[in-house]
């Protein structure tokens, strides 16, 4: 029986919402990660796609561990470039239930190494 949703659910949907008031029409940069890999999503919600991903499971980023800070900043670079070529320039960023730390950290700076502002 289900008594409604998890701390960890609870937080995401905090933080969301919180995006969803400042986001001023701008997509969000959304991080997933577990513990052998981390995930990076551009998406536009008014038009419900996904504009550009990437994540330590692709072929270029599979020979690193995908569960440390380095492969983290990897993929934060990848994402940042991808969204520049689709020409997004201003992201809002989504750390889900996830800390402002670690790897969370490195991928948005090598997000912003590349070029995307948040």
């Amino acid at each position: 029986m289900s008594k409604g949703k998890t701390l960890s659910e609870r937080r995401r949907d905090r933080v969301r919402s919180a995006l969803r008031k400042r986001s001023k029409g701008r997509v969000r940069l959304s991080v997933h990660r577990s513990a052998n890999n981390i995930y990076a999503q551009v998406i536009d919600d008014t038009a419900g796609k996904t504009i550009a991903s990437a994540s330590t499971l692709e072929k270029g980023l599979r020979g690193k561990a995908g569960g440390n800070v380095d492969a983290a900043t990897a993929v934060g670079k990848l994402i940042g470039e991808r969204a520049k070529k689709a020409g997004i320039e201003e992201v809002v960023f989504d750390r889900g239930r996830y800390l402002y730390h670690g790897r969370v950290k490195a991928l948005a700076e090598g997000a912003r190494e590349a070029g995307l502002k948040f």
